[in-house]
């Protein structure tokens, strides 16, 4: 995939905090075999490291959280309940196990393609508004799990639209049984 605009490493690497609320507004995209996806992130979730109890880095370095310590800008995606996959991008430096949860995203490029892959799909407004959704959209898996979203893999996250701060709304993570009332779930109304 060529480097058009990608997120560098040093985005990556701040707290989860900063860089789940900077990273709506910008474009996760995806190539295939089959073509392109894309979207615009309009929902994201922190998860602050191995001092955070709904964090995988809690568990330490396991093979399944492996990637969530590398360096900044890391796809981290994982399979929950066997059967749905979540993709994030990890922050801070190697080693220390934060990432940022992408929950939604508001489809850009590929519709079509997106639509073939959720065919039980009655809205596009439903396409890809959770993490699970918008992983099968985008035919997110496993084989993406430990790539650099910065440029240069079949998966990255580009610049796309600055959001004004005083239009995200915040409030607690969703989907978890510890730390829920964290406010670290970031979305754009």
């Amino acid at each position: 995939m060529p480097r058009l605009n990608a997120l560098p490493a040093s985005f990556y690497n701040r707290d989860a905090e900063i860089v789940a609320r900077e990273l709506l507004g910008a474009e996760l995209r995806v190539r295939t075999n089959e073509g392109v996806t894309s979207g615009r992130i309009t929902e994201t979730e922190a998860y602050l490291g191995p001092h955070d109890a709904a964090c995988h880095a809690v568990a330490g370095r396991t093979k399944r959280t492996w990637h969530l310590f590398g360096p900044p800008g890391t796809a981290y995606v994982y399979f929950i309940y066997g059967m749905h996959w979540c993709v994030n991008a990890v922050t801070r430096e190697e080693g220390f196990g934060s990432a940022v949860l992408i929950r939604g995203i508001e489809p850009i490029e590929g519709i079509e393609l997106m639509r073939q892959r959720r065919p039980k799909t009655k809205t596009d407004a439903t396409l890809t508004d959770g993490p699970a959704k918008l992983c099968a959209a985008l035919a997110i898996d496993r084989r993406y799990d430990g790539l650099l979203l910065t440029g240069g893999c079949d998966i990255s996250i580009n610049e796309g639209s600055v959001v004004p701060a005083n239009t995200i709304v915040v409030g607690p993570r969703v989907g978890i049984s510890k730390a829920i009332d964290w406010p670290l779930r970031f979305r754009i109304p």
